[in-house]
């Protein structure tokens, strides 16, 4: 898959912000890229390694470790990261490569902010640049490393 941007990624044509947090035979773990604009801290990806576009499309196994994934990922988020609350989607509009959106929100986060969209609004989100994103990918990883598999 060539023009697929999640493929190219995998491949390791295409640079992205961070480092790889977590990996195994069916996904990736990384960080979002926002193209040099700053990152809002903790908008996680979870990337099923396989090109497939939807949910449905997965195997058994796949599901299973795509669904372990989603569990350490949000508790090393919440643990490591002190976040009270993980939004989490699926689109596939853009990229039809699947991949799941965990967004990150922090403690006293207004109401009106509250959402995965709208986290970014706040005027003090947490932004930074890619030496903040790789920290916060090494702390996660070395979360899930130290953590006992439940």
């Amino acid at each position: 898959m060539n023009t697929c941007f999640i493929c190219r990624k995998h491949a390791g044509d295409i640079q992205t912000s961070g480092t790889k947090i977590y990996e195994d035979e069916y996904v990736y773990v990384g960080h979002i890229d926002r193209d040099g604009q700053p990152n809002y801290l903790g908008h996680i990806m979870i990337d099923l390694k396989r090109h497939v576009p939807t949910l449905g499309d997965m195997t058994i196994e796949e599901a299973k470790a795509f669904g372990i994934t989603i569990v350490r990922v949000s508790k090393a988020l919440s643990v490591s990261e002190n976040v009270e609350h993980i939004y989490s989607y699926v689109l596939g509009d853009a990229v039809p490569h699947l991949h799941m959106h965990l967004v990150a929100r922090y403690p006293n986060t207004p109401k009106q902010y509250w959402g995965p969209h709208a986290v970014y609004d706040w005027e003090d989100a947490p932004f930074g640049d890619n030496d903040d994103v790789i920290a916060l990918c090494n702390r996660l990883n070395i979360y899930l490393e130290n953590s006992a598999y439940e």
